[in-house]
């Protein structure tokens, strides 16, 4: 059972950051623009409350869910007639990227990422492992459905290290809109051209502590989209040298538990340096030579739930090694294979 929205009225007193008062207290928020229309100073505007007032760390904000002095009647452009967040009171409509069915199917590469702390390693070791490489990131369930809260993938895309970005349903506000992962996959291939795929949510994963309750398992849904198509796929693992989580050290019990309920063969991009982590009897494993220090001086985001890339090296070096295994010929081989038990 679900619980009810909290809402209440606010007036926005800063616009960058955003700052909302509510009853005399001024609390961090964030507005979907791209639904809702600009933030200004002094507007009056209603947020949910409920994620602050739960003192989460991750969402910890209020997110406004109507701006009521300039937010209203913003009326409908265009023809389209497909809905996202249909039913519910946010539902617009959208122009879905998906094609026809018709003609021949491009065939490439995708990289499952676990979460989207992987997504800035993985689009720059593709970029240095292949110059021009058109990479492009499909976000879907598992962790924040807009597509405009993304702070890397804006930075990737004013690099030019991401050629374009996909939201699939549930998930939206992307540059491109889908309706199923699969959709936005094979539109990647044979709609916009990619080269390769990064398949993953978006920022925030949620989680409840149980085995199969947590944006994680997005990774089993997004990695048998891709089998679906017959396409390359590489499982980036969640890996971590310095969580305090016994059951994130190592191979992540969220990784562990996509290898065991996977319906078919994948292959696992492995760092070198934790090659002795996975065993595997159905799945590929190949052990992927990354630069740590190279991504490191890039400037791109170096942390994950406040540990530094030098405290957790090893939750870096993963999505390295995937960046980088997608970026070769059609996802082949990189250095040898370790077929071991799972």
């Amino acid at each position: 059972m679900s619980g009810r929205l909290d809402l209440r009225n606010g007036v926005v007193v800063s616009e960058s950051p955003l700052i909302v008062e509510i009853d005399g207290e001024r609390r961090p928020a964030w507005a979907d623009e791209g639904l809702l229309g600009e933030m200004r100073e002094g507007d009056e505007v209603v947020v949910n409350a409920v994620a602050l007032d739960l003192g989460l760390g991750s969402g910890g904000f209020d997110v406004v869910h109507v701006n009521l002095t300039r937010g209203l009647g913003g009326g409908v452009d265009g023809d389209a007639h497909v809905m996202k967040l249909n039913y519910t009171s946010l539902q617009h409509p959208v122009d879905p990227v998906e094609g026809s069915d018709d003609g021949e199917r491009r065939q490439i590469p995708v990289a499952v990422l676990p979460l989207h702390g992987h997504l800035a390693p993985a689009a720059w070791a593709a970029a240095q492992a292949r110059q021009g490489i058109r990479v492009g990131f499909v976000q879907t369930a598992g962790g924040a459905l807009p597509g405009a809260l993304s702070r890397d993938v804006a930075d990737l895309r004013e690099r030019g290290l991401l050629c374009g970005h996909i939201t699939a349903s549930p998930s939206y506000g992307g540059e491109h809109e889908a309706l199923s992962t699969v959709g936005a996959i094979d539109a990647a291939a044979n709609v916009l051209g990619w080269d390769a795929v990064l398949v993953g949510p978006g920022p925030g994963i949620i989680g409840s502590d149980t085995d199969f309750g947590h944006g994680g398992m997005s990774a089993l849904e997004n990695a048998h989209a891709s089998l679906s198509l017959g396409l390359p796929t590489i499982l980036s693992p969640r890996l971590s040298s310095g969580d305090p989580r016994e059951r994130h050290r190592g191979l992540s019990h969220h990784t562990a538990t996509v290898l065991k309920l996977l319906l078919a063969p994948v292959t696992v991009a492995l760092p070198e340096s934790a090659s002795h982590l996975l065993v595997a009897d159905r799945h590929e494993v190949k052990p992927i030579r990354v630069d740590l220090d190279g991504y490191a001086a890039s400037g791109l985001p170096s942390s994950t739930m406040g540990r530094q890339l030098q405290d957790d090296p090893l939750f870096f070096e993963a999505p390295l090694a995937a960046g980088t295994l997608v970026a070769s010929p059609a996802g082949g081989a990189v250095g040898g294979t370790i077929p071991r038990k799972l």
